[in-house]
């Protein structure tokens, strides 16, 4: 038998690739939503691998407009260059299928709520370097023009390389077609993170700010804010009514707890992201960075 057909026999095959050719999608999910399923990808090209996600177009069959706007959105992450927001390489739309796809870059270690919870002795330092990450990612995002606003952060879609201790936010395409939409939020399950002006449908990017806050309490607690209601309903009527989670009574750390407090007050007494930047709350990282997730 010729070296190359034994080569040949040894490639494990792809389930499906993009029209270039560059990128192959095995058959192995890393991820799956409502409307997204995420797969291990190989860009050929550059020898990494990759995530393949793809958005099955049939679940906005009813809203033209709204397939549109995600293609348009899912476009303009192409050309977000940040090191704290997940890469977008390619975008395309596959007709004879009916979804649409986008390549992203994978970050080793998978989203910082399994991260976390894996990983059970962490000390505040630690967090608040992730916590740093998450905010230059969205004063990104805040100050871009056109400003973006993520509307669906959490915990699940920050992702993390574990082995520098960076931090990546992710999933902004899916986030910024939804937002505007109770329904799709209430399927994607992430209620508990949405701020009370998001259920109004009058809200600026400080709603990012809020859902940060709620990240940070669950770094800090390992347990989903409001996890003590069992229903979207009963959240929503806590969130709306100015409630906190109960998970906020266990920080112990008053330093902490203040933070936390300042990102979901009221959205006009909200600092921005810039503004958090400055806190004091960071001053202990100025002058020792430590392992440098700045590369």
């Amino acid at each position: 038998m010729p070296a190359e057909d034994s080569y040949c026999d040894l490639i494990e095959p792809f389930a499906e690739v993009d029209p270039t050719g560059r990128f192959g999608r095995y058959d192995d999910l890393l991820g799956c939503g409502a409307v997204k399923k995420v797969y291990r990808a190989f860009d050929q090209q550059e020898g990494t691998e990759v995530a393949w996600n793809q958005v099955r177009l049939r679940n906005f069959s009813e809203d033209p407009v709204l397939i549109n706007r995600l293609h348009s959105e899912v476009e303009l992450l192409r050309t977000l260059r940040n090191k704290y927001i997940i890469v977008c390489y390619s975008v395309w739309k596959d007709e004879e299928r009916n979804t649409l796809n986008f390549i992203t870059e994978v970050c080793i270690s998978g989203n910082l709520r399994a991260y976390r919870n894996k990983h059970r002795q962490v000390s505040i330092k630690a967090l608040k370097k992730w916590s740093k990450q998450v905010l230059e990612g969205l004063e990104y995002l805040h100050t871009h023009d056109p400003c973006i606003i993520h509307r669906d952060l959490n915990c699940s879609n920050i992702f993390i390389n574990g082995n520098v201790g960076q931090v990546k936010i992710g999933d902004l395409g899916l986030a910024a077609i939804v937002g505007k939409n109770h329904a799709a939020h209430s399927i994607l399950g992430t209620p508990e993170y949405m701020a009370p002006e998001l259920y109004e449908e009058d809200y600026t990017e400080m709603v990012d700010i809020y859902s940060f806050g709620m990240c940070l309490l669950e770094m800090v607690t390992m347990e989903i804010p409001y996890s003590e209601c069992d229903s979207i309903a009963k959240i929503y009527k806590k969130v709306t009514t100015g409630i906190k989670p109960q998970a906020l009574n266990k920080v112990t750390d008053e330093e902490l707890k203040a933070f936390i407090e300042k990102c979901i007050a009221q959205p006009r007494a909200r600092p921005s992201a810039t503004d958090l930047l400055k806190d004091p709350f960071f001053s202990e990282l100025n002058n020792d960075q430590g392992p440098n997730p700045d590369f």
